[in-house]
């Protein structure tokens, strides 16, 4: 018994590990001078467009940024292509 026990909390424990990686593309605005860009940031809750803005918002809010809209949610095979155009905000939030 303990042993089947033991064998259910290790599943559970790797299916819950094995969580694919959830991206999102978003853009932002500082205002006074106006400023925009464009970036990706890592979505550590679930994988929805809602649930980044909710994430990202605060992140952006403590650098003076105001999150305009995500663009989308992808998982780890849609970063390359977008590195080049974030540039500095590349996973930087």
């Amino acid at each position: 018994m303990k042993r089947t026990l033991l064998y259910t909390a290790t599943i559970l424990a790797l299916a819950g590990s094995a969580q694919a990686a959830c991206f999102a593309d978003y853009k932002a605005k500082r205002d006074d001078p106006l400023r925009l860009h464009y970036g990706v940031v890592e979505v550590r809750g679930e994988c929805t467009a809602s649930a980044a803005a909710n994430e990202l918002t605060p992140r952006l809010a403590q650098d003076d940024w105001q999150l305009l809209s995500i663009e989308g949610v992808f998982d780890d095979a849609g970063l390359e292509e977008r590195r080049e155009s974030a540039g500095a905000y590349y996973l930087r939030y």
